[in-house]
């Protein structure tokens, strides 16, 4: 007697899957994760040719006031991080003299 199993079988397609949804599939294989510059101003993270979300300038001009959208909290706590770091990028870029060199 001959017994049929059904479930060891692969399925079998209905109809026939054109090129174009064969490399829409294969598309996938070759994404690649999309590169990031750091801001010019705040120094986040940011896809390059796009205004930055977090302090708004775009090329080292200012393009959205981020801060007139936001409530008077968000407000005063977002303008003391940007003087706080406009103070880290003052201290950076300070050149030593040669004093200051002799000191240490």
């Amino acid at each position: 007697m001959l017994v049929l199993n059904f479930s060891d079988n692969m399925g079998v397609p209905k109809s026939r899957h054109t090129k174009s949804q064969r490399n829409r599939r294969r598309s996938n294989i070759f994404l690649k994760r999309p590169n990031f510059v750091s801001c010019s101003k705040c120094g986040k993270q940011i896809l390059p040719h796009i205004v930055c979300w977090n302090c708004g300038y775009y090329k080292g001009r200012e393009v959205i006031n981020v801060l007139e959208k936001l409530e008077k909290k968000e407000r005063k706590q977002r303008e003391k991080e940007i003087k706080v770091q406009e103070k880290t990028e003052e201290k950076k870029e300070k050149p030593l003299t040669v004093q200051e060199l002799s000191k240490k």
